[in-house]
């Protein structure tokens, strides 16, 4: 199976008519992140049969020069997000990988799935794409991954992202869930969860390569 066939069932299931035209307006009208070309690079970079971690993110940086369609990465010379520089923070303490990029197209090369729930934002309004479709969209996602793979870790920070476990086959995918690596909550569980090494762990005791998170050079 490939991403085309997995849209193909979701487009055939749901009308995105309403949010396709409400897109067209706003990228008319409006400045809107990601850039048009990139609103679907998370499923450029992995395939839908390389996928082997999933981590959900809610919506893009809503700042200029940040989001380019991967959930918590931002373009190469663009300034740290908070989460970001936590997350890195964690990786050092748990597998101790030191990235200097705020770049995470080498993880998506990798198998990790870095998905926002919602895909597009009005410039400086964070959630203003809510509700328009995309969570339809990104939940048939989750479940298709669920659905026709197996042994996928699927790392979810904070509640949002937590409540989408009801979409996941458990029995067949680990779940890795602490609070969000944002600094209102990193210090509340998140620092100390080592998520990554627990994801490598599954995979490998599953015959499965695990995911180099350290920088990859190129990156």
């Amino acid at each position: 199976m490939e991403w085309a066939d997995v849209f193909h069932n979701i487009t055939s299931r749901h009308d995105f008519k309403a949010m396709h035209d409400f897109l067209e307006k706003e990228y008319t009208t409006e400045i809107v992140y990601p850039d048009r070309k990139n609103i679907y690079q998370a499923f450029e970079l992995t395939p839908f049969n390389n996928v082997k971690v999933v981590i959900l993110g809610q919506d893009p940086y809503h700042g200029p020069n940040q989001a380019h369609g991967l959930a918590f990465s931002v373009q190469p010379h663009a300034k740290f997000p908070p989460s970001l520089r936590n997350m890195y923070q964690e990786l050092e303490t748990d597998i101790g990988c030191k990235r200097q990029s705020p770049h995470l197209q080498d993880w998506a090369r990798e198998g990790v799935l870095l998905l926002n729930t919602v895909l597009t934002v009005r410039k400086g309004e964070a959630h203003s794409h809510k509700d328009i479709g995309w969570e339809t969209f990104t939940n048939e996602i989750i479940k298709a991954v669920s659905d026709h793979l197996e042994n996928v870790v699927f790392i979810l920070w904070g509640k949002p992202a937590q409540q989408k476990i009801k979409l996941i086959d458990t029995a067949k995918h680990l779940i890795i869930k602490s609070p969000h690596p944002s600094p209102l909550s990193a210090y509340r569980g998140f620092f100390g969860s080592k998520p990554y090494s627990k994801a490598n762990e599954y995979l490998q005791a599953h015959g499965i390569e695990p995911v180099n998170w350290c920088e990859s050079k190129g990156s």
